[in-house]
């Protein structure tokens, strides 16, 4: 199989225009599209398009997802793009730009329910299943061609009819040699897309900027075009030696990748590497009660997400932004991991002291890293105060899921909400 059509899955040995059984012009077509295996799966503009499906009005209407007037774009629609709306936009600039679009809060829960459906379509394919957020997953299908009756191709265009078929959302297929290609890929074609990249990769990468590279940030770009190298290419005319020699581990990793190669397995059991949560004030915030009450129910939310993925964290962080945007960091590695709000507050209210000195933030956030299998941490989990804040913190878990989110709640977080509401 050379070519495909993604309609009626029309399958052929040279590439066409149309298809010739059902005249549609959506056909895939590449040399090797028989012998790739690892996709990824990007949902496209994901939480808007949920808010879109169950809100009809809003089909032909720029939709951005985000908070408040002193909030962040979460992600925003097609529609919104076009006009120059960006996910992580402070609201205010992406309102300027495109006044006329309809704000909607984020829920979450919605969303994680319709990732859980279609990553659950995709786990009926196979078990190798690599989630990087409730939006995109890799995949690898290596092996299942005799299981479907089909090349992963095809198999996967089916999974993204059926997909838009019965949620009525769309996902964008990229499908490649690797995870970084495949990643690559479908970012080429959005929405509803399905990219190849195979043997041509190298040359495909030559002309794009150093950014487009997996752990090149603003940073590493600087650093690298202050260096001569501002695309792929120039990385991949490079000796590895001279890579190395400047940027050692991370110099090599740079050359394999301009060159297209990237040796890492999909691998399901790769957890999250983070847990957190953090809110945009109304209006900026420098007292120490304002932030704690700020920060508590941060912390709650935190900690009952690693409940519920099973993970407990060894590193507290907490995240600020200033005024004009730049954000303020600070850590504390932990003796034990834990997974309860109590430990998560106290650690934040200790380094929130530090940086309450009457200077405003507009931002405030908490998360642990360095996360482990919460299993594994029993021993250290039983032991002193946090043995009682967990088995209390649990009890509040099953509350809730019995009786919705508001049944219990916490003293401060109750001030935090009659402040709010006093607003």
């Amino acid at each position: 199989m050379k070519a495909f059509c993604r309609d009626c899955f029309w399958r052929g040995q040279a590439a066409v225009r149309r298809c010739p059984d059902c005249a549609s012009p959506r056909i895939v077509a590449h040399a090797e599209l028989d012998q790739l295996f690892i996709a990824h799966m990007d949902c496209d503009a994901f939480y808007a398009s949920v808010e879109k499906r169950d809100r009809p009005e809003l089909r032909d209407v720029a939709v951005i997802v985000g908070g408040g007037k002193r909030g962040v774009v979460t992600t925003c629609c097609y529609i919104a793009r076009i006009k120059g709306v960006r996910s992580a936009m402070p609201m205010f600039k992406a309102l300027k730009a495109c006044p006329e679009a309809v704000v909607i809060k984020p829920d979450f829960a919605k969303y994680r329910a319709e990732s859980k459906r279609i990553l659950g379509m995709a786990a009926q394919l196979t078990p190798l299943i690599q989630n990087l957020s409730l939006d995109e997953a890799w995949m690898d299908l290596s092996g299942t061609e005799r299981l479907h009756g089909a090349p992963p191709a095809l198999t996967l265009a089916r999974l993204q009819a059926r997909i838009e078929a019965e949620t009525g959302l769309t996902v964008s297929i990229g499908l490649a040699p690797n995870k970084f290609l495949a990643k690559v890929a479908s970012e080429l074609d959005k929405p509803r897309g399905f990219s190849v990249i195979g043997h041509e990769a190298q040359a495909f990468l030559a002309d794009k900027p150093v950014r487009i590279l997996p752990g090149v940030g603003p940073a590493m770009v600087a650093s690298l075009e202050k260096a001569g190298y501002r695309t792929v290419g120039d990385l991949a005319r490079t000796d590895v030696r001279v890579l190395a020699d400047r940027w050692g581990a991370h110099g090599l990793r740079l050359s394999e990748l301009a060159h297209g190669r990237d040796a890492r397995a999909v691998n399901p059991n790769e957890g999250r590497k983070t847990i957190s949560c953090e809110t945009t004030f109304n209006d900026d915030l420098s007292g120490v009660p304002e932030l704690e009450d700020k920060l508590a129910p941060l912390c709650e939310r935190a900690a009952r997400q690693a409940r519920q993925a099973g993970l407990a964290g060894r590193v507290v962080t907490l995240k600020l932004r200033t005024t004009d945007f730049k954000i303020v960091t600070r850590r504390r590695t932990l003796p034990v991991a834990t997974q309860t709000a109590k430990t998560l507050f106290q650690v934040g209210r200790e380094l929130l002291a530090r940086e309450t000195t009457g200077r405003p933030w507009r931002l405030i956030g908490i998360g642990i890293t360095d996360l482990i299998d919460a299993d594994l941490a029993k021993g250290d989990f039983f032991a002193d105060g946090e043995r009682k804040a967990l088995a209390s913190e649990r009890s509040v878990d099953a509350i809730r899921e019995r009786f919705g989110a508001a049944a219990v709640t916490s003293g401060r977080i109750m001030r935090a909400m009659s402040a709010q509401e006093e607003e």
